[in-house]
């Protein structure tokens, strides 16, 4: 599982004539979260990224700086953190991506998703 430090550094990797809106996506940092995940998962997987199928796209509040992903063994910071939830379908396979509103993207593996808090925007 990696972490990517920022959208700006998926966002090299997508041709700027791609970055074309999703339907239902309402504000443009949602719009950057999708279009990084859809970068990441195109690159993690050789897809092209308009194989990828978006399942869902939305605002969330994580609990803390894991954003709902926490690895075993490490510390993070406890404090509700404004975010995004995006959720990629590629063939048979649901990419879960968790974001925070500064740019921080994980992909996370079935089993360790968290929730959202209970007071997650909409």
């Amino acid at each position: 599982m990696a972490t990517i430090k920022s959208f700006l550094v998926v966002a090299i990797f997508m041709p700027a004539c791609a970055a074309l809106p999703e339907p239902g996506v309402r504000t443009p940092r949602l719009q950057g979260a999708v279009q990084a995940a859809r970068a990441d998962a195109a690159q993690r997987s050789g897809s092209a990224p308009g194989d990828l199928t978006l399942i869902l796209a939305e605002p969330v509040t994580w609990a803390d700086s894991s954003l709902g992903c926490p690895r075993p063994g490490l510390l993070y910071t406890q404090s509700l953190v404004p975010g995004y939830r995006v959720q990629l379908r590629l063939r048979n396979e649901v990419l879960d991506y968790h974001a925070s509103e500064r740019g921080g993207l994980v992909l996370c593996p079935p089993g360790l998703s968290k929730q959202p808090a209970p007071d997650s925007r909409i």
